[in-house]
Order: structure tokens, then C-alpha cells, then sequence
């Protein structure tokens, strides 16, 4: 073998000094392709003496614990990439003898070999082998047309078509397996960054899924022609929504409640003028204009501190906007008042014209409503809001967008 490999090296070297511009385009072409499959070719040879080193204990009589530790130092590959290594390996050899004879003769790539070999090897037991060939030679034919990803969803469905008498029961039993799975696996994180976030990961059941999909989608719109949110980004704010609108409903246990208690811990200095962070219990920072957008209707307890750290108040829920005030701010703007947004008053928090620690005053004269998104966009401080003579909010947009600022209503939600 060293011989022929060695020969093989020789072809390699000849292939390299070749010059390529020297080559017309049907050269070229063909000369890809074939080092395409020459390449998938000594691949499989490379995962035969995988298996064989791995069987052979090799790697552990050498001193080392496992024979994919052993391959990461031997090749200089990474871990990862060592693990898969010696699993694919293990799952060509496990294949049936259809799938490395169309391996060796470059018929299919290694990819589409492990598709196929994955794909045998999860029918079910009374398929027979006779079916499992069957369904071998369909999948190496498609092979020839479709990429290992296509492959895969079509290995799914293979047994209509060999076996369409067992297809309906294994898709069922399939189709269990992997609920059992998901459902056992299903888990959300929450991780701390040090950049300011917190990165959010995990895995959901179909169901779960489907239920954050139908949630999120409808408040994943762009609000307007001047939002340059990206879809991520509109899936975030949408995700912050829903809970916000959770929390209002007073439904969640002791640990929730009808709005969320954070304690911001923050000097009364940097309360009032907005130049300092803020801090919660679990020792994060919030910026200023992040602190100050809480408190507008969030039941944020500021716990505000003197020059000698003393606490002078904690808590004032007078600044929130409750019961009747909110009712009145939702009948006068019907739901978010920036210009043609079209969220509903549930998915609003009221927020201070003036704002509360500027000694703004939680009255309907100072207050409006706004979604989630234009609650951000204006504590940014582009637009400004005004109180109309006729006791309705009034928009006056950026100088970059309007130089005359002209000012600009919501006519969305206007019932009369």
C-alpha cells in the first residue's frame, strides 16, 4: 500500500507542476471533477485505516485514551474534527457493501456516503435486508443529483418508495423518537457576556417552536420605512414584547407579577442629570438612557442613593402609569402613538413627556403611549414628543429627516 501510495504522491507532484493556463476550458472542467473525485476517492481509503487503527486498539496501546485524542496529535487536526473522523468512519464500515464499493469508485462523496449509511442504518429491523438494499441502490442513484443535505430529507421519505407498506408505521416510530429526543434535550440558557449581553441559546420541541414562531412572527414586521432593524434584531425586540406583555396580564407566579420588579441601584445625581449607569441586583450596569426608559411605566424600584451612599428612596410607584391613568392614556391614543405604528395598547408601556426623576408629573398631560420599539427610538432623543393644545401627542421628527420638524400625528388608531 505504501508503494501505491507513494506512486500517488508521484501523480500529485506531476499534477502540480502542470500549467494550468495552459489548459482549455473543457480541461479544466474535467480536471476538477476528476480531482474532485480522485479526492473522495482516497478519502474513503483514509477512513478504512481509520477504522482498522481504531479496531486494532492501536492509538490506546500507544498511550493514548482514545483513538480520536491519538489522531488530533498524529494529524494535527482539531478535536472536533478527529471525533468525526473516527465516527465516520465507523459508520461507512457499518454500511452496506453497496455503499464503499460507490465510496472507492468516486460514484458518491464521503458526505453523501455517511447520508446514506446513517440512512440504512435507522430503518426499521423488519425492513429486511432486502429492503435495505433496495433503498441503498435508490439512494446512491439520487446520490448523482442531489447534494448530502437534499439527500438526507429525501432518505426520510426512501421507504415510500422501496417499502410504501412499512412507510406510514416508520414514520410514526420516527417521528416519536425524535419528540422523545427533543422534548429531553429541550433546554434555554442564559450566558453572560463581557460585552454588555447575554446571550441566549438553546433547543425546543417542535410544539414549543411552533408557539414561538406564531408569537414572534406577527411583531416581527418592519414598524415603518425608516426601520433598518435587522430580521435578528426584529425577532429580539419582538421575543422582549411578549414578555412584557405576560408580565402585564398579573397571571405569573409569585416570582413574576403584573410588571417586573427590578431594583436599579443608581445616585441621585445620575438619576436626575442621566450621566451614570445604573446597577441592578444581580450586579449588571444599565446604561442612563436605559435606566431612564424603565422607569417611565416598568415597575423599576430605583433604589436612590445620597452622596454617602445613604438610601433616600426606594421605590416610588407613583411614577408608574396603573388603573384609571393608564385606562385614560389608552382610550385617548388607542395604542402606540408614534406616527403610523400600528401596535395595540397592550403591547405599550407609558412613557414620561418630561421625564419622572426631571420632576415630570404622572398625569395624562405628560404621558404617552409607545410600543417597545419607538420607546427606544425616542429615550435615543432624535424625536421629540409634545402635548398638543388639543391634549393629544404630537411627534416633531429629526432635523436629518424633516429640516422644518414639522410635527406628525398617529391616525391609526384615531376612533373618532
Amino acid at each position: 500500500m505504501l508503494r501505491a501510495f507513494t506512486q500517488a504522491g508521484g501523480a500529485v507532484d506531476d499534477c502540480a507542476e502542470a500549467a494550468l493556463w495552459a489548459l482549455s476550458d473543457n480541461e479544466l472542467l474535467a480536471s476538477l471533477d476528476a480531482a474532485h473525485v480522485l479526492a473522495q476517492r482516497l478519502a474513503t481509503v483514509q477512513l478504512g485505516l481509520v477504522r482498522e487503527l481504531d479496531a486494532r486498539g492501536l492509538a490506546v496501546a500507544q498511550g493514548a485514551s482514545s483513538t480520536a485524542v491519538w489522531l488530533r496529535e498524529r494529524l494535527r487536526l482539531t478535536g472536533r474534527a478527529a471525533r468525526q473522523l473516527v465516527q465516520l468512519a465507523a459508520t461507512v464500515d457499518a454500511a452496506p457493501p453497496a455503499v464503499r464499493d460507490a465510496l472507492l469508485s468516486g460514484a458518491i462523496t464521503v458526505e453523501q456516503g455517511r447520508v446514506v449509511a446513517e440512512t440504512i442504518a435507522a430503518l426499521p429491523v423488519e425492513a429486511g435486508p432486502e429492503v435495505a438494499d433496495k433503498a441503498t441502490q435508490l439512494l446512491v442513484a439520487w446520490a448523482d443529483r442531489f447534494d448530502p443535505t437534499t439527500l438526507s430529507r429525501l432518505g426520510e421519505r426512501v421507504l415510500t418508495h422501496v417499502a410504501p407498506d412499512l412507510a406510514d408505521q416508520a414514520e410514526l416510530a420516527a417521528l416519536d423518537r425524535a419528540t422523545e429526543r427533543a422534548e429531553a434535550r429541550r433546554h434555554v440558557t442564559l450566558s453572560e457576556q463581557q460585552n454588555g449581553q447575554v446571550r441566549l441559546s438553546g433547543s425546543l420541541d417542535t410544539e414549543t417552536a411552533g408557539l414561538i414562531r406564531e408569537a414572534i412572527d406577527p411583531l416581527c414586521a418592519p414598524t415603518g420605512e425608516h426601520d433598518d432593524r435587522s430580521p435578528g434584531q426584529r425577532r429580539a425586540d419582538a421575543l422582549g414584547e411578549i414578555c412584557r406583555l405576560a408580565l402585564r396580564t398579573g397571571q405569573l407566579p409569585d416570582n413574576g407579577g403584573d410588571r417586573p420588579q427590578l431594583v436599579v441601584t443608581v445616585s441621585l445625581d445620575a438619576l436626575v442629570n442621566g450621566v451614570r449607569a445604573g446597577t441592578l441586583e444581580t450586579g449588571e450596569r444599565l446604561t442612563p438612557s436605559a435606566v431612564r426608559r424603565l422607569a417611565c411605566d416598568t415597575g423599576v424600584l430605583p433604589a436612590v442613593l445620597g452622596g454617602n451612599s445613604q438610601v433616600l428612596d426606594v421605590g416610588r410607584q407613583r411614577r408608574l402609569f396603573t388603573g384609571p391613568l393608564r385606562r385614560a392614556l389608552v382610550l385617548r391614543d388607542g395604542g402606540c402613538a408614534f406616527p403610523g405604528c400600528d401596535r395595540p395598547s397592550r403591547w405599550c408601556d407609558g412613557h414620561h413627556v418630561r421625564h419622572w426623576a426631571d420632576g415630570g408629573a404622572t398625569a395624562l398631560g405628560n404621558a404617552v403611549l409607545l410600543c417597545g420599539y419607538h420607546h427606544r427610538l425616542v429615550h435615543r432623543g432624535d424625536w421629540e414628543v409634545l402635548i398638543a393644545l388639543d391634549g393629544r401627542p404630537d411627534f416633531l421628527p429629526p432635523r436629518w429627516l424633516d429640516p422644518l420638524r414639522t410635527p406628525r400625528r398617529n391616525l391609526y388608531h384615531r376612533r373618532c
